[in-house]
């Protein structure tokens, strides 16, 4: 216990209701560092800052608030601010879904990408709605601190993180190993123009369901299961690079 440091990060800031929750979770698994952007930077993907410098602001004993994105935060905390590897890491709270192909947008899951980057047990976890919550936690702080157990004493396969959504009404005994799933949006351009004259367009439409794939992601929390998603950070497709091969 002594020996176990845990990183907590996220996405929508270090201020969010999801990362207070989160840090309940596991302060009694070991020592807690929390290192994450200063305010939301939603869909920063695994994006990281190269061109410009970055500060980090401790806002109160072992919470530092970083003004870049949430791989900013993770990189920063692994490689100073801690002093040491941690033993874990965990992002989240997210405030909303990071299903099926969400992963390759969401910020809380690039925050335990980098993690896994550097040889880091990660696990990423999204509430699919907090309007149901009414800052009530409880069904996901059990579940957090079952599952975080679980891979601090078994650790994860190489390469590969977890990401955990939960439903709208959370029961941590009730969950489902999944795959990723597919959601699909409304491909939505909104063009405007400024008091200036110039154009300038907001992106992204409303989700329009998913894909019916059972075992997934997307079915299991629409099944009011927590759904638990092992993702594996080598993206190469092996059955058609062996098919390529053989055509050139």
């Amino acid at each position: 216990m002594q020996d176990t440091l845990i990183l907590v990060s996220n996405d929508d800031g270090v201020a969010s209701t999801g990362i207070a929750a989160l840090v309940k979770a596991v302060e009694p698994l070991g020592q807690v560092v929390v290192v994450a952007p200063d305010r939301e930077r939603s869909a920063a993907g695994h994006s990281i800052s190269l061109s410009t410098p970055l500060r980090a602001v401790e806002v109160m004993p072992g919470w530092f608030a970083v003004d870049g994105t949430p791989t900013d935060s993770v990189y920063l905390g692994i490689h100073h601010l801690l002093g040491r590897k941690p033993t874990l890491l965990v992002s989240g709270i997210n405030h909303g879904a990071n299903l099926g192909n969400d992963v390759t947008y969401s910020g809380t899951v690039s925050a335990a990408m980098e993690g896994t980057v550097f040889g880091v047990p990660s696990i990423a976890f999204s509430q699919i709605s907090l309007s149901s919550l009414k800052g009530d936690f409880t069904q996901q702080t059990k579940f957090v601190q079952k599952l975080a157990r679980f891979v601090l004493d078994k650790g994860l396969p190489h390469d590969t993180l977890l990401n955990v959504n939960f439903p709208p009404k959370a029961d941590a005994e009730r969950f489902q190993w999944t795959t990723l799933g597919r959601r699909r949006y409304g491909e939505a351009v909104d063009a405007r123009v400024d008091p200036r004259g110039r154009k300038y367009y907001w992106i992204g439409g409303d989700e329009m369901g998913h894909d019916d794939l059972p075992g997934s992601d997307c079915n299991a929390v629409a099944e009011g299961l927590i759904s638990v998603s092992p993702v594996h950070m080598d993206l190469t497709n092996y059955e058609a690079l062996e098919k390529l091969k053989k055509q050139l």
